[in-house]
């Protein structure tokens, strides 16, 4: 299930921070591993890892003003990939910091990164994420993003490994493993 409570507390301790005013800004949170996130290895499940950065994303895009934009102009977000890492355990009643920021934009995506950090300064995982704007349920460019929030159209440079994951996801045969 969705971790509603922690969402809307997330979302409220964003409300309360001062905005982000450019997409160089990472927004920081503070979060427990609980034994609900656990998996069988008494590890948090990496599903669960992936839940919880959703959280992170949401509170970055309310203190960027993406929350209301999306609202104001009826536009839809979706994740359109992801390419994780995981390099660390985090386990049951453990406080970790996580790090969200919004990196870059193509033609169709927005490329966001996120990272879990533990208290010994251990980064625990990374992930890459990309993410398409829509409105009536059909893409839009990022650019109408940028524009929304007062930002350059412009997109800031695309860091060489997330344009490698984007060359790589370009040859990555869809539908998967289809029969020939």
């Amino acid at each position: 299930m969705f971790p509603f409570v922690r969402f809307f507390k997330d979302i409220a301790l964003a409300r309360r921070m001062p905005p982000i005013s450019g997409f160089d800004e990472i927004h920081v949170s503070h979060h427990i591993c609980w034994p609900w996130d656990l998996d069988m290895f008494a590890e948090m499940n990496n599903g669960r890892v992936l839940t919880i950065y959703d959280l992170g994303r949401f509170a970055l895009a309310q203190r960027g003003g993406l929350v209301a934009a999306l609202f104001k102009h009826k536009w839809g977000l979706t994740m359109a990939g992801a390419s994780v890492r995981y390099r660390r355990r985090l386990t049951a009643f453990e406080r970790f910091e996580m790090r969200s920021k919004m990196v870059c934009w193509d033609d169709r995506f927005m490329y966001l990164e996120q990272s879990m950090w533990k208290q010994n300064g251990d980064c625990a995982s990374h992930v890459i994420y990309r993410a398409a704007l829509t409105e009536k349920g059909k893409g839009i460019a990022p650019t109408r993003m940028a524009e929304a929030l007062g930002q350059s159209p412009i997109s800031p440079p695309m860091p060489e490994y997330i344009a490698a994951w984007v060359e790589a996801e370009s040859k990555r045969p869809w539908p998967p493993m289809a029969e020939t």
